[in-house]
């Protein structure tokens, strides 16, 4: 091989012979004499580069000087080989280009990499993070299976230990059975051997009684003179008749010999179907067991089927699910810190968070802003923010924004009952504004409000106030969530006999019962929401408490479920009212009618021409008007105050289950 010199051309020092010799070979060409067997080959001494020499040198005293023990020893040994060949590129004018270029690829690739390490660090750890929460996981499912299957083995246990000893009664029972067959074997061949002692005792005592009758006959004879004949004929026909009842006693013998007494085969008859009684009954309830030994097999078979498809679905999960935000991360940037952002985000999904987040950011930069934009005085703008140039912000609190508009409701409400006629949010807001404030200053108030209400969607009086204030709901809905929850506060108060401001957990439950229309789901959750303010240790529930609002004007957790079911319910209503009427694009009055007692049979005749006039802006009298798109319909509906008047269908197959 070779090296480029110092002046940048070809050297032909091999790498090789550094700090050697070579061996001087005589060259194959030379004549025979010329070589001499005896002498050796002179030894080549090939002498090392200057330039070499030279960095060689300088890299090993760089190589020194470094502190190789620290963390990034070998970016700082990488360094001196970079200078070197820096050195080397500067020297070879003519491959500087070459090795230039080679130098940046690397350069280059080297930088790549660190980036991408660096970018895979907080990866790694969170890998490692998830890793150990899915192992935690995975070990307390484990332990939870655990438990469970260490039931089953023990109820399984008991059930085997059960079987055992029913069949260690039965085989009792059966081998008490086989001494009973034995014993009434022996019994009946007693009985049949006394039988035959018996009958040949009562042959031979018959024998004897005969001999006795004949002795006595013939002294008979001897002393009457009777005739002999006629004894020997009396005597003949007796012996046939003894032959004849002998035969006879013969034949009973023989028919009858295996014939137990009556009653000794009625006591044992009687003890056998006890018996078989008795271990039908144990059959019975050995099959029992043993059907349930069964399914208890097949419940365990499909519980370990569940649980492997459960761990297989969990690993499936791990791998493709999306990391979860650390919403505690929000407490760093929240004003008042952690205690407040709990306070925020205390019982809230992650998309309520979302809304709760970015009030807060538009609350910090509204605080930040002197004036806002004019909208002009187009007749598309809201009366109450025609303006034209910059209005100035106010830069009200969130507590002060709420007294304003409970005090704008507070008017308006007066005002309407003197009156008797309801008027316009939007032309009674900016009203309101200018007789408080004065036509100067009423939009600068108009601007400030709006932009507060707009931003502060999770506060209940300023979302629903800027929501009837641009159109979005009508007014008739606040003011029926607002009787409703008054109507519940009085009907609570009314169980108070005594007026402490407090019921028992079972007086309010009974009080959460009345809800004609509500389901036992939505009641529970207004039970469950009732207990932050229960008393545990006298289970008294401050009721009063529940209504109350705090200086920015939310309400609490009972109040906030019971306006969040208003909502609810309300949506179930017109979604069923939807499937009702189908895929249909367009709808007339008639036949939203139709659909509306189909779902609600209870409905009277002024709610419904209510709903109607709602839906279709028709009146009573103007029966005949062109269809309406649905989707119209639906917004208008959605916007007012739309309510069931009769418990649903399934409530009704619910209740009526129950009576039965």
């Amino acid at each position: 091989s070779f090296h480029l010199s110092a002046r940048g051309h070809w050297s032909t020092w091999p790498a090789f012979a550094s700090r050697q010799t070579l061996r001087k070979t005589p060259r194959p060409c030379c004549a025979p004499e010329e070589r001499q067997p005896g002498t050796k080959p002179a030894l080549l001494t090939v002498p090392k580069p200057l330039y070499l020499e030279q960095l060689e040198s300088y890299l090993s005293k760089e190589l020194q000087y470094l502190d190789l023990t620290e963390k990034n020893s070998q970016e700082l040994k990488l360094q001196p080989y970079r200078e070197i060949f820096e050195f080397f590129i500067d020297n070879f004018k003519t491959y500087k280009p070459l090795l230039s270029a080679i130098k940046n690829e690397y350069e280059i690739t080297l930088a790549q990499q660190k980036k991408t390490i660096r970018a895979l660090e907080p990866l790694k750890a969170m890998v490692t993070t998830v890793s150990e929460e899915c192992t935690q996981k995975i070990l307390a499912l484990q332990e939870k299976e655990k438990d469970e299957l260490n039931m089953l083995k023990q109820e399984k246990q008991q059930l085997l230990k059960l079987i055992d000893n029913m069949k260690e009664e039965n085989n009792s029972l059966q081998t008490q059975v086989e001494h009973l067959q034995r014993s009434v074997a022996e019994e009946y061949t007693r009985y049949l051997n006394e039988h035959g002692a018996r009958k040949l005792l009562l042959a031979k005592l018959n024998d004897v009684r005969n001999e006795r009758l004949d002795v006595r006959r013939c002294q008979a004879q001897d002393v009457k003179g009777e005739d002999v004949v006629k004894l020997t004929l009396a005597l003949k026909v007796a012996r046939q008749d003894l032959t004849a009842a002998q035969v006879k006693l013969n034949t009973m013998i023989a028919n009858y010999g295996d014939v137990v007494p009556r009653r000794d085969f009625e006591s044992l008859e009687k003890k056998y179907s006890d018996l078989l009684q008795e271990m039908r009954s144990l059959q019975k309830d050995f099959d029992q067991l043993h059907e349930k030994h069964k399914t208890l097999l097949e419940v365990h078979r499909e519980t370990a089927e569940e649980r492997d498809n459960f761990c297989a679905e969990l690993q499936r999960v791990q791998c493709n699910f999306t990391p979860r935000p650390n919403w505690a991360k929000c407490s760093e940037v929240i004003p008042g810190g952690a205690d407040r952002w709990g306070l925020l985000a205390e019982g809230k999904t992650s998309d309520q968070l979302v809304d709760v987040l970015l009030e807060e950011i538009g609350t910090g930069v509204l605080k930040e802003i002197n004036v806002f934009p004019g909208w002009g005085k187009g007749d598309k703008v809201p009366v109450y923010l025609r303006h034209e140039g910059e209005v100035k912000n106010k830069k009200l609190s969130k507590k002060d924004v709420v007294n304003i508009l409970k005090d704008v409701w507070k008017e308006k409400i007066a005002l309407e009952q003197q009156t008797g006629k309801r008027s316009s949010l939007p032309e009674f807001f900016l009203s309101y504004l200018q007789k408080k404030y004065g036509d100067a200053a009423a939009m600068e108030w108009s601007y400030t409000l709006y932009e507060n209400m707009r931003l502060s969607r999770s506060n209940h009086v300023l979302s629903s106030f800027y929501n009837i204030l641009t159109g979005k709901v009508g007014e008739e809905q606040y003011h029926s969530q607002n009787q409703l929850v008054s109507n519940l506060q009085q009907e609570l108060a009314a169980w108070d006999s005594s007026n402490s401001g407090s019921l028992t957990s079972e007086q309010f439950r009974q009080e959460a019962d009345s809800f004609p229309l509500k389901r036992r789901e939505s009641i529970q959750e207004l039970v469950n929401a009732s207990r932050c303010k229960l008393d545990s240790t006298e289970d008294l529930i401050d009721y009063a408490s529940l209504f109350k609002e705090d200086e920015e004007g939310n309400p609490e957790p009972f109040v906030a479920k019971l306006r969040s079911q208003y909502v609810r319910e309300k949506q179930e209503y017109l979604s069923e009212l939807k499937n009702k009427l189908g895929d249909r694009t367009e709808v007339k009055a008639d036949d939203l009618m139709i659909a509306f007692r189909t779902i609600d049979p209870d409905i009277d005749d002024q709610t419904l021409d209510t709903y109607v006039g709602l839906a279709c802006q028709v009146r009573g009298e103007q029966p005949d008007q062109e269809a309406v798109p649905v989707e119209t319909v639906f917004q208008r509906l959605l916007a007012g105050d739309v309510r069931r008047v009769g418990p649903s269908a399934r409530a009704r197959s619910t209740t009526g289950s129950e009576g039965e």
